[in-house]
């Protein structure tokens, strides 16, 4: 590697060779702010620069912090991998299904190695990608990630860069491709030397973080390709098929294009160039389809884009909650338009918000552009107690949300546990070394929940869990213990049936919105949780959830042939031919014109001709 640094402002620059700043080299200026040195510096160097004789400062462009945020930069060779995925053909997110995990937490071990070595685990569960949070250098060992300061680099305490190449070799290797979840719209709080080497922030807009990165000011031309080539990197060096981007509807750009258009066009250039797909998901809270819009018609491009509303929609009825945002939740017709129109605030009035918010999305729209969740690390981790679902509702209510996201019109994605109910709670959880710092962290976390409804909904006092205690991330580390035991075991064998049924009925596989529905049995509204029967139509498949606590007989048409869970019918298909019972969680029994079905209990039926 020859070093190179953009520090337009700078009057000098210089180049501080080995661990104990042994050497030092005068950098030349280069045209654009650049500045440079021709001497090769070879793998496993360490380096950092000095700007006007200040201190020493790693590399924005860092591709190794291995001594942490602070320290130098050391030189990664990223051809010296001997890759083993030459077969690889990718794989395109849309209508997969996608595995979140968090790597600190995910293992014991909290490492990218360990990970690998479970990998095996999702393909028996039928996972289809596995979506990595972030792992960018960060400040402590310990932390959620979304406070890494290096674009470029992987996070030392996971493995370093060498241990994602081997990760993401191995997922190759078992038929999974890899999803990495990066961090443009803002930097954490230590270790972000960056603004000492140019105008990488802005005053001209602003994010909850702070000032805005620089994005449509002067000198953003040279921060929007800091950001453009560490996505290429991850994609092409690293082998990666995807990234998920972390709250784009921060990223304050009135410049054209539109940096996520920028980016768009770049990884559509580098499928190209490479001969397999690359995918890009958006997380947004706009709910614009602009998100999805060819960028040759001002659209940003991306492939698919996080739909919180259909989480917020399956949540609020099963829980009853209706607290923050999920105050324009919680009945079945909402539920029916998240599920069919994906965005519940598409236009019209949202009381969490206080105004009219969002877009339609465009009939004939594909569904699978949408990535749906009832679990992820946001909806657990940012509830005052990181508690998971299957801590507050019985197994049939979790089988039942399962059942209506992976067998939605949508992309579906898993968050780590939860195919086994786990009662592992995911709190925020960090390990700043700064005193100052680790107290505001506390403050401010307890601060946040103090009211919201969270009093009501955990009977009394909230005792947040403190970021800074180790006993809290060691708290959110799974314990595979679980899987094995009892309504864990079974609901674990659930979810695999349903991905099996979703990869081999067309109807649940479709992405076809026009061709889903919903309807239900029950009241129109409720002050806690609803009791009802919901049946989702998909094409000609239902999916019947019973959220009631008592047994209850639903009509349906075509009807259903009285064969035992899990009889494979085969013959002539049509749209009125009779439904098989393909899976059922709980007692479900044919009647004529329909089904009775326990409380709490699920039942997915599909054409003969597809069981």
């Amino acid at each position: 590697m020859r070093a190179e640094v953009w520090a337009p402002e700078a009057e000098t620059v210089e180049l501080v060779v080995g661990p104990d700043a042994r050497e030092v080299r005068a950098l030349t200026r280069a045209d654009g702010g650049w500045w440079h040195d021709d001497r090769e510096l070879p793998h496993g160097t360490d380096y950092a620069f000095r700007l006007d004789g200040g201190p020493a400062r790693p590399d924005p462009r860092s591709a190794w912090q291995p001594a942490g945020v602070h320290g130098p930069s050391r030189v990664f060779d990223t051809a010296a991998f001997a890759w083993t995925d030459d077969g690889w053909a990718g794989v395109d997110v849309r209508g997969r299904v996608l595995y979140e995990l968090h790597v600190g937490t995910f293992t014991p071990e909290g490492t990218l190695d360990a990970a690998a070595q479970r990998l095996e685990e999702l393909v028996e569960l039928g996972v289809d990608v596995v979506e990595l949070l972030p792992i960018a250098p960060f400040d402590g060992d310990r932390g959620w990630g979304y406070d890494g300061v290096g674009l470029y680099a992987v996070h030392e305490a996971y493995g370093g860069p060498a241990a994602l190449q081997r990760f993401v070799d191995a997922a190759h290797a078992h038929g999974l491709g890899v999803c990495l979840d990066v961090v443009h719209n803002h930097l954490g709080p230590v270790g972000a030397y960056v603004g000492d080497f140019g105008p990488y922030w802005t005053d001209a807009h602003h994010t909850p973080w702070g000032a805005a990165i620089n994005l449509d000011q002067p000198g953003s031309r040279e921060v929007r390709a800091w950001i453009v080539g560490s996505a290429l990197r991850w994609l092409r060096d690293f082998h990666v098929d995807a990234l998920r981007l972390d709250a784009v509807h921060e990223l304050k750009d009135e410049s054209v294009p539109h940096l996520l258009a920028e980016l768009s066009d770049a990884v559509a250039t580098l499928a190209d160039a490479l001969g397999r797909p690359l995918s890009l998901v958006a997380e947004t809270d706009l709910n614009d389809p602009v998100s999805l819009a060819p960028t040759a018609d001002g659209g940003w491009g991306m492939t698919a884009q996080w739909a919180d509303d259909v989480h917020h929609a399956i949540h609020a009825l099963v829980t009853g909650e209706r607290h923050g945002y999920y105050v324009d939740f919680g009945t079945p017709a909402t539920l029916r338009h998240a599920l069919t129109r994906v965005f519940v605030h598409d236009g019209g009035h949202s009381t969490f918000r206080g105004r009219a918010w969002g877009r339609p999305v465009p009939p004939g729209t594909d569904g699978h552009r949408f990535v749906v969740s009832v679990q992820n690390h946001d909806q657990v981790g940012n509830r005052a107690l990181g508690d998971r679902p299957a801590q507050r509702l019985p197994s049939g209510a979790l089988a039942g949300e399962a059942a209506l996201v992976l067998l939605s019109p949508f992309t579906p994605m898993l968050f780590m546990g939860e195919e086994w109910g786990t009662r592992r709670p995911f709190p925020f959880f960090t390990s700043y070394a700064e005193p100052d710092l680790a107290d505001a962290v506390r403050a401010g976390r307890a601060a946040e929940f103090s009211g919201h409804g969270w009093r009501e909904l955990y009977d009394g006092e909230v005792q947040v869990p403190d970021p800074q205690d180790p006993a809290t991330r060691d708290a959110a580390v799974l314990d595979r213990d679980e899987r094995t035991r009892g309504e864990h075991a079974v609901l674990h064998d659930w979810y695999r049936t349903l991905v099996a049924l979703r990869r081999s009925v067309p109807d649940l596989a479709s992405g076809d919105l026009s061709a889903t529905d919903l309807t239900w049995d029950g009241p129109e509204t409720a002050d806690g949780p609803w009791h009802g029967v919901l049946v989702l139509h998909r094409g000609r498949a239902r999916v019947v959830v019973n959220l009631d606590d008592d047994e209850r007989t639903v009509a349906l048409d075509p009807t259903v042939e009285p064969h035992a869970p899990g009889t494979r019918q085969h013959g002539e298909g049509s749209a009125g031919a009779p439904l098989v019972l393909a899976a059922r969680w709980g007692e479900v029994r044919a009647v004529p014109g329909g089904l009775v079905v326990a409380g709490r209990s699920v039942a997915v039926l599909v054409p003969a001709a597809e069981a």
